[in-house]
């Protein structure tokens, strides 16, 4: 089969970036358990870059990367009920998250380096990590929400618990987690205000259902936003730095703020007593569970929601959709679409 293959290990810091091989390698076969999924679309996400820059733990080579997959099952292992060929499914990359669901087994991984992912005609994977594809849903949009929709579906409803009516904040509009976790929110009848250096993606966050929002370049952002939105019941926030000091400042008396990254680097210069006498609750969030993955995409299904694509590349032409990714420009989801 055709596949995009990660062969080598770059030492963190060094500002090298590993190279990615578009080349024939062997179909894999299902085991006892597993299905053999000929993949139609593949999607990106801020990890796969990480990993080429040797940014992320756990990386052995060579493999195969590439977290979010969708397709049509090709081959059934031995002893998998529910699944034949020629079913379309969505692919779960929250691997083996164990019986807890407050927290992730030990063994936890996500889908692609060091388990060979999507960027490939052909994935096994446990039946467990197989979902049927909404049929509202093309491929494209399909591949676009398992990894950020899981991760937002656990940020914005298990753990951040909103509720209809309540103001949400959102920084940083048009990544992936970002897009999903309005749309989210919004469906839950919650009112969402996001951030953005760009009017233009702001504009289109409004399109999608928030309620408004402010440009982070502003002087004033932070009280322009405090006066729009009344301050936030809730923020989902994936960029930390100055940015997490600036949501608890935002944070209504009680409000929830939950992190699922730090594209910002550390908080410094954290008052505490703004944080405790508010009554804060302050969370962490990562992934999530099989439950929770089937939970979002009867959300999805429920209210028909459309995953926001950006653009499409090819399979072998991934090294332009990293490029364009590591650019910032997108507004939703970039995904591979892989060869016949």
């Amino acid at each position: 089969m055709k596949a995009i293959v990660l062969k080598d290990l770059i030492k963190p810091g060094s500002k090298q970036k590993a190279e990615l091989f578009y080349e024939e390698v062997p179909t894999p076969k299902p085991g006892k358990g597993e299905i053999l999924v000929r993949l139609r679309t593949a999607a990106l996400n801020r990890r796969d870059i990480f990993i080429r820059y040797g940014m992320y733990p756990g990386i052995q080579v060579p493999s195969i990367p590439g977290s979010d997959g969708a397709g049509v099952i090709a081959e059934v292992g031995e002893g998998v009920e529910g699944f034949e060929a020629g079913n379309e499914v969505v692919i779960n990359p929250s691997m083996d998250w164990g019986e807890n669901p407050a927290f992730p087994n030990p063994t936890f991984s996500v889908l692609g380096v060091p388990i060979d992912g999507t960027y490939a005609q052909y994935i096994k994977i446990p039946a467990e990590n197989v979902f049927h594809k909404p049929d509202y849903l093309s491929w494209e949009a399909a591949a676009a929400l398992p990894l950020a929709g899981l991760t937002a579906y656990r940020a914005v409803v298990t753990k951040g618990n909103v509720k209809e009516g309540d103001t949400v904040i959102i920084p940083g509009i048009g990544g992936g987690v970002a897009t999903f976790a309005l749309q989210i929110a919004a469906a839950k009848g919650a009112n969402v205000f996001v951030t953005s250096s760009s009017e233009e993606k702001i504009a289109k966050a409004i399109e999608l259902g928030a309620a408004g929002g402010v440009n982070y370049r502003s002087e004033n952002w932070v009280k322009e936003l405090k006066k729009i939105s009344g301050g936030g019941d809730l923020s989902i926030d994936s960029i930390g730095g100055d940015t997490f000091n600036d949501l608890i400042n935002l944070a209504k008396p009680g409000g929830r703020i939950v992190s699922f990254g730090a594209t910002l680097g550390p908080v410094n210069n954290l008052v505490m007593p703004r944080v405790f006498f508010k009554q804060l609750h302050i969370m962490g969030s990562t992934m999530g569970t099989p439950e929770e993955f089937g939970e979002m995409l009867a959300l999805y299904k429920k209210n028909k929601i459309q995953p926001v694509v950006d653009q499409v590349f090819p399979l072998e032409q991934v090294n332009e959709a990293h490029l364009q990714m590591e650019q910032g420009s997108q507004f939703g989801k970039i995904v591979l679409t892989i060869p016949e």
